[in-house]
């Protein structure tokens, strides 16, 4: 059994080396910075925590098809412990894995996953191109509308809000907040100045 425990630089050189794409290492790194938000908020690990919502699509940009089944491979070759694997196999329960999230981290990549990409889409249509400056009510307005970001599967959103014992609301307001912390990276800070904006 492996005693390897990867650094955040390990695993982000890890994913560098299968992904060149922007739109992909953006999305990396929100539901790396919504782990750890979560992982604070829950008072468990937040290395361990925001280092599985970074690699977690590792396999995506080179084999879509193998999606959840290359990462696996990768990552046991990288000697990654089994926990980390079981925790990022689990964010595509039903749809590329058959993994059930069971521990408290397995159910939060799996409910914030799809919800990342609903509350970016969400900033880019606003006036200021910003999460900084955003409540949970815009993300809401958008959430019937199944033609506003199309790709993202509310249903998955809302078992894993269930999984979690949290609303929507909650859910959402708890992503929001932890995409905040790099908005820079994910290219949504828009153009919110935070020294003039009541957050």
């Amino acid at each position: 059994m492996s005693n390897y425990i990867p650094t955040r630089e390990q695993a982000f050189a890890l994913f560098r080396k299968y992904n060149n794409s922007e739109s992909l290492t953006k999305h990396a790194l929100a539901v790396e910075g919504v782990m750890r938000y979560m992982a604070r908020k829950a008072g468990e690990d937040e290395e361990k925590w925001g280092i599985i919502g970074l690699i977690h699509d590792l396999d995506y940009e080179m084999y879509p098809e193998q999606h959840c089944r290359m990462t696996e491979k990768i990552l046991r070759e990288n000697n990654w412990p089994e926990e980390y694997i079981r925790a990022v196999l689990s964010h595509g329960w039903e749809l590329a894995s058959d993994v059930k999230p069971e521990t408290r981290l397995e159910k939060t990549i799996y409910a914030i996953d799809e919800l990342t990409g609903l509350v970016a889409t969400s900033a880019l249509v606003r006036p200021t191109r910003s999460v900084l400056d955003m409540e949970p009510k815009s993300v809401k307005k958008k959430w019937n509308d199944k033609r506003f970001a199309a790709g993202v599967d509310r249903s998955v959103i809302e078992k894993g809000a269930a999984m979690l014992g949290v609303t929507i609301d909650e859910l959402i307001s708890d992503c929001i907040m932890g995409m905040r912390e790099v908005a820079e990276e994910i290219g949504l800070k828009g153009s919110v100045q935070s020294t003039n904006i009541e957050l």
